[in-house]
Parts: C-alpha cells; structure tokens; sequence
C-alpha cells in the first residue's frame, strides 16, 4: 500500500484519469472529492464489499450440472 501526506485542498492522481482531493478535515474524518471518469466505479469498501456478495449470489454454481426440467 502506498502512504500519502496531503492537506485540504491537496491532490493527488491517479493515471491521469483520477483526481482525488482533501476536501475537509474534522476531527477524525476526513472528506474527500474524487474526480474520475463515470465508466469508473467508485464504491466504499463496505458498498463495494456488499455489491460483490451479491453479485457472487447470483452466479451460477460451476461444476453443478443443471436440473433437467
């Protein structure tokens, strides 16, 4: 993992493409603003988490041979 010191209103970027910003500090939270194209997902790590739980649910089991009807 890289570690990054920024202040508010500082930046930094992503393959060109991202632009993540220290939007406000308080306390023990920070915001953040992200800039990126809308075809990139950006997700909380618990939404995203979420999302892929569900997304692997839905996924047929391979190696289960399928029902005859």
């Amino acid at each position: 993992m890289l570690v990054l010191s920024r202040k508010k209103n500082e930046s930094i970027i992503i393959d060109d493409r991202i632009t993540v910003t220290v939007v406000e500090i308080r306390g023990d939270k920070v915001r953040l603003g992200i800039e990126a194209p809308r075809e990139v997902p950006i997700h909380r790590s618990e939404v995203y988490e979420a999302i892929r739980r569900v997304s692997q649910a839905e996924e047929p089991q391979s190696g289960i041979p399928a029902a005859d009807a």
